[in-house]
């Protein structure tokens, strides 16, 4: 699985520079010079490693020099480039209340009563707010349920359990 951890938006100056669209809390570790990062292409085009020159911050994005973009024209070839790592190699720390999406899919969910309902199957992060997909039964009776990712609903989240506390009628068919 793959952890986004930036997105090019446009070529800056002449030089080959990037601007990129941070999406990670720790840029400073995840854009160090001689990091390397896999670059997934637009359109599907594929994958592309590359290696970090320099960075610098730019108002409120960063700017990137990479191996081997060394003029406009190849900066701007690579607008639209989503940046990622392989999320095993990141971890949350010992905090836990926080987490990555990758940390939680597949715990197991269950009520604060205590039922249990089945396991995370993924976290989507819609424009109104993140919402847990929870896998509930098993092969001709498995289904998904969609539960709104706040805290009245789901009040405990951890790497091996997410208790929820759904509104009724949630879990009914």
């Amino acid at each position: 699985m793959d952890l986004a951890v930036g997105r090019i938006v446009k070529s800056h100056g002449v030089r080959g520079e990037v601007v990129v669209d941070v999406r990670t809390d720790d840029p400073d570790a995840r854009f160090a010079p001689d990091t390397v990062l896999r670059g997934r292409l637009p359109r599907g085009a594929g994958e592309r490693t590359f290696t970090v020159v320099s960075a610098r911050e730019h108002g409120d994005r960063l700017l990137l020099r990479l191996d081997g973009v060394v003029d406009r024209s190849g900066a701007d070839d690579l607008r639209g480039v989503v940046l990622v790592v392989d999320a095993d190699s990141v971890t949350s720390g010992d905090d836990p209340d926080e987490f990555y999406d990758h940390e939680i899919i597949g715990v197991p969910v269950r009520t604060v009563d205590g039922n249990n309902i089945g396991t995370l199957a993924d976290v989507l992060h819609l424009p109104g707010g993140d919402t847990l997909v929870v896998a509930v039964g098993e092969g001709d009776e498995r289904r998904e349920v969609l539960v709104p990712f706040v805290a009245d609903i789901v009040p405990t989240v951890s790497t091996a359990l997410v208790e929820i506390d759904p509104p009724d009628g949630l879990l009914d068919l």
